[in-house]
Parts: C-alpha cells; sequence; structure tokens
C-alpha cells in the first residue's frame, strides 16, 4: 500500500482539540540497533499490529507500507523484544474538511505534538496548505520519523527543534 503523508510541528494547540475523539498509541521499532528501524509493532486503540514502512524514490512523504493485523496475545509476545518505544495519545481534529492527525506524546518525549495529514492522490498532497495552528513542515526532517524519535527523550532532539522556533506544548 502507499501512503502519502505531511508532518508539521504544532505552533499552538487547535480550538476544539480537547474535544477530539482520540485513542492511545504505543510504538515499539525494531530492531533496536538500528538507527532508523524500519518495523513497527503498534498498539492502536484495541487494535494491534506490524508494519514495515520503507520511503519510495528517498522521499518520507511517499511510503510503501505493509501490515500484518495481530491478535492482542501476539502483540504482548512481540513486545518482549528489545526495542525503542513511544507513547501517544493521538487526536482526529477536523480542519477544512481534512482529518488532522494530532500526536501529542507522553512519557519522554512530552512536549512534543506533531500533526498528519494524508492524502489520497499526489496532487493533493502537493497542493496542501499548511493550516495556521502549525509551526513548520517536518516531512522530509529524518529526526523527526517515527522510527527515529522512538526511544528518545525530548532532550535528544530538542537542539533539532530549536532551529524551528518549537517551543514545548502540554495538553
Amino acid at each position: 500500500m502507499k501512503e502519502l503523508e505531511r508532518t508539521f510541528l504544532v505552533k499552538n494547540i487547535p480550538s476544539g482539540l480537547h474535544n477530539c475523539k482520540f485513542k492511545e498509541i504505543i510504538d515499539v521499532y525494531i530492531p533496536k540497533e538500528l538507527k532508523h528501524p524500519s518495523i513497527r509493532l503498534r498498539k492502536d486503540g484495541d487494535k494491534y499490529e506490524i508494519t514495515k514502512k520503507e520511503p519510495m524514490k528517498d522521499d518520507p512523504s511517499e511510503m510503501i507500507e505493509q501490515t500484518i493485523v495481530l491478535r492482542e496475545h501476539e502483540f504482548l509476545e512481540l513486545m518482549k523484544l528489545e526495542g525503542k518505544k513511544a507513547h501517544k495519545l493521538r487526536h482526529y481534529f477536523d480542519h477544512n474538511g481534512r482529518t488532522a492527525e494530532v500526536d501529542v506524546f507522553q512519557g519522554a518525549l512530552k512536549g512534543l505534538i506533531l500533526v498528519d495529514f494524508e492524502f489520497e492522490n499526489i496532487e493533493l498532497k502537493n497542493n496542501f496548505i499548511m493550516p495556521d495552528f502549525c509551526l513548520a513542515e517536518v516531512t522530509q526532517e529524518r529526526f523527526i520519523a517515527g522510527g527515529m524519535i522512538c526511544g528518545k527523550a525530548y532532550s535528544d532532539i530538542e537542539e533539532d527543534l530549536k532551529k524551528y522556533n518549537y517551543s514545548k506544548l502540554f495538553m
């Protein structure tokens, strides 16, 4: 499956986000030894899966994604593998008729809030205008990719965030 998306740093929490539906997501990237693992275990609310994501033509906004649905006991067994973990709450926010997936990181990454927009085709992706509640697009930034920030603390990425004048946000 092909995935088209763009990722942004959040500048301020959009009005109404507190009232949006959300779910807990736990990601574990394996193998732990790789700088940027491409295999992800995910608890997505009450769903469980293992996914492999690889960029097309070195463009992180266009990914080839292969996913296998897991049963809870399979997920729990695979969780025993050592991996890089991240915990977030994903809020589903309507922005001009498009769903924004607003990830509010918990634990060691608390203070980081990202928003992803997914697109049906390249034209929509390329013509999308960054919302005013966003600070900067970081789709092409390797340091912020899921497999790169898993297992890190906010302090580990703080220097990279400073070049965008990003300030910690809390919900």
